[in-house]
């Protein structure tokens, strides 16, 4: 672990090289003691893959009494008690029509379609980064085998919801946006709502289930096709 200046008014915490579960665990533990320690002199903390960024109100003290009480706080997050975030389920419309992508996958992996949203129903993924655009959450770790590089040439719109990945990740669009992730379904909930508190409906260590479920439920459910 090591602490480094990320701007006159923050700090960066490398906790390792790479990302994993543990570490994904030692990160949120880390956001629980700056916050319960340092809330007088912390505005924000920006957690992500294998780092922290925590920035501090400079009116309120200096570089060095912030990398001190950092220090303090960052001293038993090796501990071996989990801070587990919370389970969400994520409804998830599969279909042709809806993950153009499907049968890329299956056939880059020699599997079915419905192989590959079995697969993809079957993990449970930790919620190790929020960023791109706001509520995009990046999900791990997906299995190997449906596992696939982004396109070559993106998208230039990618509708709301879409169920995506990339690599061993997996995520939902919050928005229309470009995009070059590889379609597999669409899901009806939002994922970041500004007129909501809050506005997002996973954070950073959540961990994140997908539920199939129909055309009509989808529908039904808010989304559009």
């Amino acid at each position: 672990m090591r602490v480094e200046v990320a701007g006159q008014d923050a700090l960066i915490v490398y906790f390792a090289e790479q990302a994993s579960v543990a570490v994904s665990a030692q990160i949120q533990r880390a956001v629980v003691n700056i916050n319960s320690r340092m809330a007088d002199i912390v505005i924000d903390l920006v957690p992500s893959y294998a780092s922290l960024l925590v920035i501090y109100n400079i009116d309120q003290c200096d570089y060095y009494e912030a990398r001190r009480q950092l220090r303090e706080a960052l001293k038993d997050t090796d501990a071996k008690e989990s801070v587990g975030g919370q389970l969400v389920t994520l409804p998830s419309y599969y279909s042709l029509e809806s993950g153009p992508d499907l049968e890329l996958i299956a056939e880059r992996g020699k599997l079915s379609v419905d192989d590959v949203i079995e697969i993809h129903l079957q993990g449970e993924y930790r919620v190790y980064a929020i960023g791109f655009a706001p509520g995009f959450a990046f999900l791990g770790e997906v299995d190997e085998r449906i596992a696939a590089p982004r396109l070559a040439t993106p998208r230039q719109k990618v509708p709301r919801g879409s169920v995506a990945i990339a690599d061993r990740q997996t995520a939902v669009y919050p928005a229309q946006s470009p995009g070059g992730w590889n379609l597999i379904g669409l899901c009806p909930t939002r994922m970041f709502d500004p007129d909501k508190v809050p506005s997002m409906p996973v954070q950073v260590g959540d961990r994140i289930r997908f539920e199939a479920i129909e055309r009509d439920e989808y529908l039904s459910l808010g989304g559009n096709l």
